[in-house]
């Protein structure tokens, strides 16, 4: 007869098989499932962002309509399709016709690039290198770019690049938008599915944790993605009215730095003191006096909008976008920001709770 222990053995060895060989089962199932939604993670995720930060306004909506969830979405999707496309056609349309400028400039023979005014003359003696490289670029633009083709040729390609990805953002933030509107309408037993799934990592704090994250996006999409677009639409209005040229891409990069919580200062300034030069005293002053509210609109609209919950630190939201950016491109820009911040919080009260 076999002894206790024996038999005690080979069981233990016959669970610990039957284990691994449900947890290899499992893993290859949970990463084959990953691997077909690989190409729709990042509008998977910015659909639920946008579902999670438009919701109060959609339930809202819901009231209005007495319950008709369908009709709601649908008016929700429309209006956020509206706000996205309106500007999109707008710098699309700035950019080509800034395109079509370069064009005829070049086949009529005149300078790409407007030579240096009179006002040049009074700069000081440190700016003569740069009075002097535009002066160059003015009159034969091919050779003043070849003294730099290195750093030229790295700029281009990053510009090209850039610009691919604002392409393919915009398509991505269409799709976003309608999956979006289909959360919106089977929300309520979404919520429910999250939640039971956080209460089944994280146990009692599941309902917590859910708040917290809602919370988070919410605040986040509000006081930054939203104050962000705001003085970049800000921004960029004015660049159209004072004719600034290629005013939809720099109604971009104005967008990026806003973003990253650097301002749009960085674009606005030098091209409200470039209008001085290129155009009449009026226009630049209009633009230059039109662009101090816009820069510092971020310090009035922050708090606002953010509400009274603890800050996300600006590191985090700028490592966030520029992270996001570098990895899944211009949507990573915006999507970047809220999943960092959404870690960050999830992290610090995993500390409190375990210091508690």
């Amino acid at each position: 007869m076999e002894p206790a222990s024996n038999r005690l053995g080979n069981y233990n060895f016959e669970k610990i098989v039957d284990l691994l060989i449900r947890l290899v089962i499992l893993y290859l199932l949970i990463a084959w499932c990953i691997d077909i939604l690989r190409p729709f993670v990042t509008i998977l995720l910015w659909g639920t962002v946008i579902a999670v930060a438009v919701h109060p306004a959609y339930s809202y909506l819901v009231k209005l309509l007495h319950g008709r969830k369908l009709i709601a979405s649908i008016i929700i999707t429309i209006l956020m399709l509206s706000i996205l496309m309106v500007p999109s056609w707008m710098i699309g349309q700035s950019l080509y016709k800034g395109i079509e400028h370069i064009r005829l400039l070049h086949s009529q023979g005149q300078p790409l690039i407007p030579p240096p005014g009179e006002s040049v003359k009074n700069w000081p003696s440190v700016f003569n290198p740069i009075v002097a490289l535009w002066q160059q670029a003015s009159q034969n633009l091919h050779a003043a770019a070849m003294q730099y083709k290195d750093e030229v040729g790295t700029a281009g390609t990053w510009i090209f690049k850039s610009l691919a990805s604002i392409g393919q953002g915009v398509v991505e933030f269409v799709a976003s938008i309608f999956i979006a509107g289909a959360f919106l309408v089977y929300s309520e037993s979404i919520g429910k599915s999250m939640l039971k799934i956080f209460k089944k990592l994280s146990g009692k704090n599941g309902e917590n944790l859910v708040n917290l994250s809602v919370g988070t996006i919410r605040s986040v999409f509000k006081g930054v993605l939203g104050v962000a677009f705001i003085q970049a639409l800000l921004a960029g209005i004015g660049f159209f009215l004072a004719g600034v040229p290629y005013a939809g891409l720099w109604t971009v990069v104005s967008l990026f730095f806003a973003i990253i919580q650097v301002g749009v200062g960085p674009v606005a300034i030098p091209i409200a003191i470039y209008m001085f030069f290129v155009t009449d005293t009026l226009t630049a002053t209009l633009l230059a006096i039109w662009m101090i509210p816009v820069t510092l609109s971020d310090n009035i609209l922050r708090p606002i909008l953010m509400g009274m919950g603890a800050p996300v630190p600006m590191l985090v939201i700028f490592l966030g976008a520029i992270g996001g950016f570098i990895t899944t491109g211009f949507i990573g820009l915006f999507l970047g920001a809220i999943v960092l911040s959404i870690g960050y919080k999830l992290f610090i009260v995993w500390i409190d709770t375990e210091e508690n």
